[in-house]
């Protein structure tokens, strides 16, 4: 499984990590998002819809459950699944038809880790954090750190995915 992390010193940074991702999706990719109330998930995402040509900021889907973007590169699904309390509510807001391979788009899921085993096998999880690596077994609390600073971690959980996260890799090493 391929992996990575890195810290943003702000939120304009963690935006612009957001973007060089949004600027490699392609239809059927699904990107996960997990991370505390307040931890960038928001910017991030934001960064991720300038990456696609979205015309317009992301806001946080909080208080609907998912946002069609079709005015960017692809179709952008995003998803909050942060008020859904059971698995069968996704069939209530077609989840599985949007996240699935073959339909055009790309999938971006916010609260992610309610449903773990409701996600497409091929998928990017990314999780945002408070602060920096402390060390590699603990995050620096909110409370100590700079709240600007975030550490982002990516997984790849299949073919598709490990192919996107090197690329988005690739991208950012080559803009440091």
């Amino acid at each position: 499984m391929a992996a990575f992390s890195l810290t943003t010193a702000s939120a304009e940074e963690t935006s612009r990590v957001g973007a060089a991702l949004g600027a490699l999706l392609r239809d059927g990719d699904v990107v996960t998002l997990v991370g505390e109330l307040g931890a960038g998930k928001t910017q991030f995402s934001q960064g991720i819809g300038r990456g696609l040509g979205l015309a317009c900021d992301i806001p946080s889907p909080t208080f609907n459950i998912v946002f069609e973007y079709g005015d960017g590169r692809i179709m952008l699904y995003h998803f909050d699944l942060y008020r859904l309390e059971h698995a069968d509510e996704l069939e209530d807001i077609d989840f599985f038809a949007l996240v699935d391979a073959s339909t055009p788009g790309a999938s971006l899921i916010e609260w992610a880790d309610r449903f773990p085993d409701e996600l497409p096998d091929d998928r990017l999880e990314v999780s945002l954090f408070y602060g920096e690596a402390k060390d590699d077994m603990a995050m620096v609390s909110a409370y100590e750190t700079d709240r600007a600073a975030r550490r982002i971690s990516a997984c790849a959980t299949g073919p598709r995915s490990q192919e996107l996260l090197s690329q988005w890799r690739g991208c950012l090493d080559a803009a440091s």
